[in-house]
């Protein structure tokens, strides 16, 4: 066999050019021990001095660079606060520092209502004993029959059909059968006194004496406030960011800058946690609007002189030889797959330039937009230097690296912005169980789109399997029209079917399922959107006409409680062919001076695919034994 070993004249010059690729050096070793007995690997027995200079060799501790250390940094940075903020198309009002950014955008109205049917009995309850312990602390609190009779909380009839969201789930309706009569219903209380600013607490209420009526002005004002600081809600129901049309949540916030404004909109929200990559700038946008209350003008730019500070991390590789990393974080531990890109980009920052990068602390209120305006570096040798951004170029460049960048809505070719927006949010809320939850799905076989709530809120306090409900909603109209039949009430529709067959129009799905159907964009003859339509509720044996099956969740029934009732359209592009995911909940987290916010907020996922709701016209069916058609 032919001799591959390669003698190499000028190792130096060999390692230098990189000619042959296979002689390397290296910037990292590992000890693999053969053995579970560390001890003696642990020793790092030396039995020559030149190895030493040899591994010092080997890890390029000889290559030398001509750069210096920094050791003074200059830096002029310029900040600006934002002052305003808009929700959705809403007019715009005074930015709030003092409120996580998340509990203002996603803040909903407290459901107390769906139709005519009153629901949220714990909350009710609650504002119910609230005021009761007010009255007390008062000396008033022999007038809390007269509250508990002017304000009741009405017991169902099991005779009455306009109630069967109560009667049909029989946790509901013990619950409220339990306290009807018994217990005052403060929500009723709350909405009278804010419905007409000459509404009083003591109206209809008849009292010992006259001089009552001051304390208890006093303590209905303390009772809304109390009410409104509990829960975080919009100040007008329908001023809030969501976008029905969208599922999303819509805003935007502004900020002086020169002579306007940089006004940042967020067009697409709804992941539950906000950040700046949330927002983008709007080019074309001078100002969001006059906001008397809003803080002026607050542009200051500020001039640091420091020493920088390298940045120092757990599992930081040390350059020096023998000496041992700190091992909360191993990096060997790290297994990424092919397609882990960030994984790989992170080992790659952690192990090659882990002391390349050093830090200049600047602090920062939240809220605040800023910008490094310049910087210059002396290093030991005493040269200075003026550092560029990295993300500097522009915005369009996909080639340009950048972090923490805010992106500028558009295509056109403008210069990157590279300002830094440290918004007033918080890094963890907490979630309750979801209050309501429905997926929408695409059906091809039945061209449409369907709403299935999977989760619904009952009119006493928590939640239901969508499906569930359904079947025990449908049940309780099945057993009320037998009890009317049997009564004689009502006079059942008989059909006798003289042929083994018989014609369907369509089938039955089930009553959780709300369907949305394409309809032309106005003023469009190929555009569609999808608008929320209803199914007929068929009861055998029902003379009267089909009632439709209406949402029971508040976000689908969007438009039906108004006067008069409203259609409900939804972006077709919405809905993709995965489907959409989204729950409405409890949030609640503490901001940073100490208090506790507590708000609803709506979270949108991805669903889990297309289904199908069985849904099919014009079939002829075999008419079974008995004339049953069922």
């Amino acid at each position: 066999m032919a001799n591959k070993f390669v003698a190499l004249e000028n190792i130096q010059e060999v390692l230098y050019e990189r000619t042959i690729p296979t002689v390397t050096l290296y910037n990292r070793l590992e000890g693999r021990p053969r053995t579970d007995n560390f001890e003696r690997a642990l020793r790092a027995e030396v039995r020559d001095a030149l190895w030493m200079i040899t591994r010092q060799w080997q890890m390029g501790e000889f290559r030398g660079d001509d750069a210096g250390s920094p050791v003074l940094a200059k830096a002029h940075i310029r900040t600006t606060a934002l002052n305003k903020y808009q929700a959705a198309e809403h007019p715009a009002q005074a930015f709030r520092a003092d409120v996580p950014l998340e509990a203002k955008v996603e803040q909903r109205p407290f459901p107390f209502k769906v139709g005519d049917q009153e629901i949220s009995l714990d909350l009710r309850l609650l504002m119910g004993r609230q005021w009761n312990k007010m009255l007390a602390a008062e000396g008033l609190g022999h007038l809390r029959s007269q509250y508990r009779t002017q304000y009741p909380i009405e017991q169902p009839d099991p005779g009455n059909r306009d109630q069967a969201q109560i009667l049909a789930h029989r946790e509901a309706w013990q619950q409220i059968a339990a306290v009807a009569g018994r217990r005052m219903d403060g929500a009723k209380l709350y909405f009278y006194l804010k419905a007409d600013p000459g509404h009083h607490a003591y109206d209809s209420i008849t009292l010992d004496s006259d001089g009552d009526k001051p304390t208890l002005d006093q303590l209905a004002e303390a009772f809304t406030s109390w009410f409104e600081k509990l829960f975080f809600q919009p100040a007008e129901p329908q001023n809030n960011a969501w976008k029905p049309g969208y599922l999303e949540y819509q805003f935007g916030a502004s900020a002086p800058h020169n002579d306007r404004e940089k006004v940042l909109n967020a067009k697409e929200y709804y992941q539950g946690h906000l950040d700046w990559y949330n927002l983008d700038i709007d080019p074309e946008a001078d100002s969001l609007g006059e906001v008397p209350d809003a803080p002026g003008s607050d542009i200051r730019g500020t001039t640091l002189t420091l020493l920088p500070a390298t940045i120092d991390f757990d599992g930081m590789p040390h350059t020096r030889w023998w000496r041992f990393e700190e091992g909360k974080t191993h990096f060997g531990d790290i297994s990424p797959d092919t397609t882990d890109l960030n994984k790989l980009l992170l080992m790659e920052f952690a192990l090659v330039y882990a002391n390349d990068w050093f830090l200049i602390p600047f602090d920062l209120p939240v809220g605040t937009l800023a910008e490094v305006r310049g910087l210059t570096v002396t290093n030991v040798f005493g040269e200075r230097f003026w550092i560029n951004p990295s993300g500097k170029g522009a915005d369009e460049d996909w080639q340009r690296w950048s972090m923490f960048n805010l992106s500028i809505i558009g295509d056109e070719e403008v210069g990157a912005d590279q300002s830094l927006l440290l918004l007033p949010t918080v890094p963890k809320i907490l979630e309750s169980k979801p209050l309501e939850q429905f997926t929408m799905t695409r059906d091809e076989m039945a061209n449409m789109v369907w709403g299935i709530e999977e989760r619904i809120p009952l009119p006493a306090a928590g939640s239901k399997p969508g499906p569930e409900a359904a079947h025990e909603l449908r049940r309780f109209y099945e057993q009320w029209l037998a009890d009317a039949i049997e009564s004689g009430d009502i006079t059942p529709e008989e059909a006798e079917y003289m042929a083994d067959i018989r014609y369907q129009v369509m089938t039955r799905v089930p009553e959780n399922w709300i369907p949305f159907i394409p309809v032309h964009v106005p003023g469009s003859n190929r555009e569609i959107q999808l608008q929320r339509a209803a199914m007929p509720r068929f009861l055998e044996g029902d003379p009267g006409k089909p009632e439709k099956i209406r949402p029971r969740t508040t976000l689908l029934r969007e438009g039906l409680d108004e006067e008069p009732p409203q259609a409900y359209f939804l972006h077709e592009e919405e809905v993709p062919r995965a489907g959409i995911r989204v729950q409405q909940s409890y949030q609640r987290t503490r901001w940073s001076h100490g208090e506790v916010f507590t708000w609803l907020g709506v979270r949108k996922k991805t669903g889990r695919g297309e289904r199908s709701s069985g849904l099919a016209f014009d079939q002829i069916v075999p008419v079974k034994k008995g004339g049953d058609s069922s």
